[in-house]
């Protein structure tokens, strides 16, 4: 069983009967999907990942197709080798690995847009970079931040979190240069990424949008956490590579617009950040569990200083305390 933010993924064998209907190779391991019931906090522009990964099959061969959806459940082939994650939880990924994200991306931006899900009502026309991020802030606002601000209002306060977070965000970040959009993953991070020898495999499409597609490069920089010197590298690398590919156009004002969707991923994982280190408090926590949930919400604070212009953070130990008042007023006493 592997358990991520948004599913629970067990691993089976394939029995005969079931291969058959299937059309596969009985007693193949497939990856077997459930959706966990979370709060919202990041766009799913398409409500079947198995469409997705339909059109994704046929240019990425690598990536696991989809074998069949039960209702909000499905069937995936599963693709062998080990998470990143596991090889390589938090160190540096090398230039091998780097090089083989930007082929990624190349290939993941030659897949024909026109092949793809119709994107919904009142998304940002083709090339409008600008309107992209606009887009991206008011979904933070208007589906992340605001409707959890009843149950989580009080401690967003507490550990510094603006009321007008991203209206801050938004006054400093615009006038991007336009460039055309493109099918982005969104969530390249260690986890998605199953190595096979010398090859990769990105897995878990769900999160998949149509836009500009230095936000995905911005979103792997971070989730992956890259430091300074693989940062700078893995923009260089996906520059050359975007370019090798004849893709020029897409790395148009890299070096302006990508500092401003980075700044976007600190901004908005505030919201997020807060609410699952608060979630994941046990009922009976000691002082343990909150001194941990309390550094994770000091680190996104201080990514998020400069982004949401905040002139102070409050100190660990006032993250701390922020958290055990909201913890003893969200979770009942036992009562014996």
């Amino acid at each position: 069983m592997l358990k991520g933010h948004h599913n629970v993924n067990y691993i089976l064998p394939l029995g005969l009967v079931l291969a058959c209907l299937l059309g596969t190779v009985p007693f193949a391991r497939i990856k077997y999907r459930v959706p966990l019931q979370t709060i919202e906090v990041v766009p799913r522009i398409w409500p079947q990942e198995a469409d997705v990964l339909e059109v994704v099959c046929r240019y990425l061969r690598e990536v696991p197709r989809c074998l069949a959806v039960m209702g909000d459940r499905s069937l995936h082939r599963y693709r062998a080798g080990s998470a990143l994650s596991e090889r390589n939880p938090n160190g540096f990924v090398g230039e091998e690995l780097m090089r083989s994200f930007a082929a990624f991306f190349v290939k993941t931006a030659l897949v024909p847009v026109e092949e793809l899900p119709a994107p919904p009502r009142g998304w940002p026309n083709d090339g409008d970079s600008d309107g992209f991020l606009r887009w991206l802030v008011d979904f933070t606002e208007e589906r992340v931040h605001l409707p959890n601000r009843d149950r989580f209002g009080t401690l967003f306060d507490a550990v510094g979190i603006p009321k007008d977070a991203m209206l801050r965000f938004s006054e400093s970040h615009h006038e991007l240069t336009p460039r055309s959009f493109k099918l982005l993953h969104t969530d390249v991070h260690r986890a998605n990424v199953v190595v096979s020898k010398k090859h990769l495999s990105v897995i878990d499409w769900e999160l998949a949008i149509y836009g500009d597609p230095l936000h995905d490069l911005a979103t792997h920089i971070v989730r992956m956490g890259y430091g300074k010197q693989e940062q700078e590298r893995m923009t260089d690398l996906w520059a050359s590579a975007m370019e090798r590919a004849g893709l020029s156009e897409l790395t148009a004002g890299l070096y302006e617009d990508l500092g401003a969707y980075v700044a976007f991923e600190y901004a908005q994982s505030v919201f997020p950040d807060v609410m699952r280190a608060a979630l994941a408090i046990p009922g009976d926590a000691d002082e343990q569990h909150f001194r941990a949930a309390g550094e994770q919400v000091s680190r996104t604070m201080g990514r998020a200083r400069e982004p949401l212009d905040l002139v102070e953070v409050p100190s660990l130990e006032q993250m701390v305390e922020a958290l055990r008042t909201w913890h003893s007023a969200a979770v009942p006493t036992a009562v014996s």
